[in-house]
């Protein structure tokens, strides 16, 4: 099958890419709105660009009126954001901070999420989730469709048992993130496994389930 990607809708093209190019990390992002409410909003549009600058990148398509969401218009107008990753435990309270709510309600408090006070940047970071990125904006891409945003990352909050700061590796035993999968389906991180080369370069390839750092 070949499909000409000029021949069909935008929408067309959203699904099949949205269904194919899966699992897809997903980021939970907390922002202040200009009157001080802490939005909060999952974006599976998302990914690491970089180390050096430590850059990641959020695409937020806009509103059928061209409007920007609340997350897109708060990052534009502050700069600053946070990004979480949402494990198993949370994975229900992620998926409905996706839900639609007036600017002025915190999707933290309506589904039982705990704000904590970030270090650099003003937006809270979420109590319950694995893993906290405070982040200022670094650059804006813009097409038809989507505002990209790109962040720096500045600071990093991580559960205590997830990193081993003296051989600076993620204990990926005590990790279990969720990944989108299409539509409105997840994925789980457990079934895992290694093709690291018996023996080196040039060795066998064997398949391991025993996964446990990184």
């Amino acid at each position: 099958m070949e499909i000409d990607f000029d021949a069909i809708t935008e929408y067309q093209r959203y699904k099949l890419m949205a269904s194919l190019i899966v699992p897809r990390p997903i980021a939970l992002v907390t922002t202040l709105s200009a009157g001080g409410t802490v939005n909060a909003a999952p974006f599976s549009m998302f990914n690491m660009l970089g180390e050096e600058p430590p850059i990641v990148m959020i695409s937020i398509n806009r509103l059928g009126d061209g409007a920007l969401k609340d997350t897109a218009a708060n990052i534009a107008r502050t700069g600053e954001f946070v990004v979480h990753l949402s494990d198993e435990a949370m994975a229900e309270k992620m998926h409905r901070c996706g839900e639609r709510l007036p600017p002025d309600e915190s999707e933290l408090a309506r589904f039982g999420l705990t704000p904590v006070a970030s270090t650099f940047v003003a937006p809270p970071r979420i109590a319950e989730a694995p893993v906290a990125f405070e982040c200022r904006l670094w650059e804006t891409l813009e097409t038809a469709s989507r505002h990209i945003f790109i962040g720096r990352v500045h600071r990093l909050h991580a559960r205590d048992e997830l990193i081993d700061t003296e051989r600076w590796r993620v204990r990926l035993q005590n990790y279990f993130p969720v990944g989108r999968f299409g539509a409105s389906f997840y994925v789980t991180t457990r079934d895992r496994f290694s093709l690291e080369r018996e023996g080196g370069e040039g060795g066998a390839v064997t398949a391991s389930t025993a996964v446990d750092e990184m």
